[in-house]
């Protein structure tokens, strides 16, 4: 028996995502096989993460998140954004603020004007053991800790990189070098990604440091391969580099999609970071089924 299951694509910062809802739709059981079909770019429709909707008993709605690869993830801040434009767009809410439950915990998104949208991303998580990393022990935070890389993976590059760790609810990796666009991510952010001091994998950010204001970031994002934009790593960028005395208190993180504006006025204050949200256009994916 075959039928159409309706989509939206949407992007935040050019980070884009498939987004099915589960609440007006009968949803297939194993979606981390549709999330790797419709996810190629040549034979599907393609996307960094596929986003679901479903009814919560905690907040006011669910958001389950799956990589390309199929892989069932913590948190995405970019796709949050887009999530709650959804939301908002299809007449599910008209509520300025609203709870989103993930497998983070609850997070909350606020409208900030047209296309744009705010969220409350809570306290980043320093202790290395709730990252999860091994590279340091302790109460954290885990900045510029050294880590080794095999020669062969950066020719021109150094051996031994800077790591700092952060977790916005998922984990992230982030190393200060002098140009990231000189950055072989594609050799690079696979080796970090799977390297063994993260049990969970990791996403990864190279950052340039612009200005006291301002950070250029490049993301190799785990399970999916280097994205345009990451919004949870645009906030773990700004907080490590923060600690490390290297910008303000509030940046703005230049992506290679697009802008975020993030901000965080001290240890006891949630992370809150501002930025676009867009559809792009509907669509039908068919379904074969028994």
């Amino acid at each position: 028996m075959s039928r159409t299951l309706p989509f939206t694509k949407l992007h935040g910062a050019g980070n884009d995502f498939v987004l099915f809802d589960g609440i007006r739709c009968d949803l297939p059981s194993d979606l981390a096989a549709l999330a790797r079909a419709i996810a190629d770019r040549h034979f599907g429709v393609g996307f960094d993460q596929m986003l679901v909707v479903r009814p919560s008993k905690s907040a006011d709605f669910r958001m389950d998140i799956y990589n390309a690869d199929g892989s069932q993830v913590e948190m995405c801040a970019n796709g949050i954004r887009a999530f709650y434009k959804y939301l908002r767009d299809e007449g599910h809410t008209r509520a300025d603020e609203i709870g989103v439950e993930t497998l983070s915990g609850v997070v909350r998104p606020r409208w900030a004007g047209p296309g744009r949208v705010t969220v409350n991303m809570g306290l980043p998580i320093l202790i290395p053991e709730k990252i999860p990393t091994t590279i340091a022990t302790g109460a954290g935070p885990v900045l510029d800790v050294p880590l080794d890389l095999p020669a062969d993976l950066w020719r021109k590059g150094p051996r031994e990189l800077r790591v700092s760790s952060i977790s916005m609810g998922n984990p992230h990796c982030v190393i200060e070098v002098e140009d990231v666009d000189a950055v072989p991510l594609e050799t690079v952010g696979p080796a970090l990604e799977h390297h063994v001091a993260f049990p969970n994998r990791v996403n990864v950010e190279f950052i340039q440091i612009l200005s006291r204001d301002r950070i250029k970031q490049r993301t190799w994002e785990r399970g999916t391969g280097e994205t345009l934009a990451c919004g949870s790593g645009a906030c773990a960028v700004a907080v490590a580099s923060m600690l490390r005395g290297r910008v303000d208190r509030e940046v703005v993180v230049e992506l290679r999609g697009g802008l975020l504006e993030i901000g965080w006025a001290d240890k006891n204050a949630p992370v809150l970071m501002t930025g676009p949200a867009a559809t792009v256009f509907t669509g039908e994916w068919p379904l074969e089924e028994d």
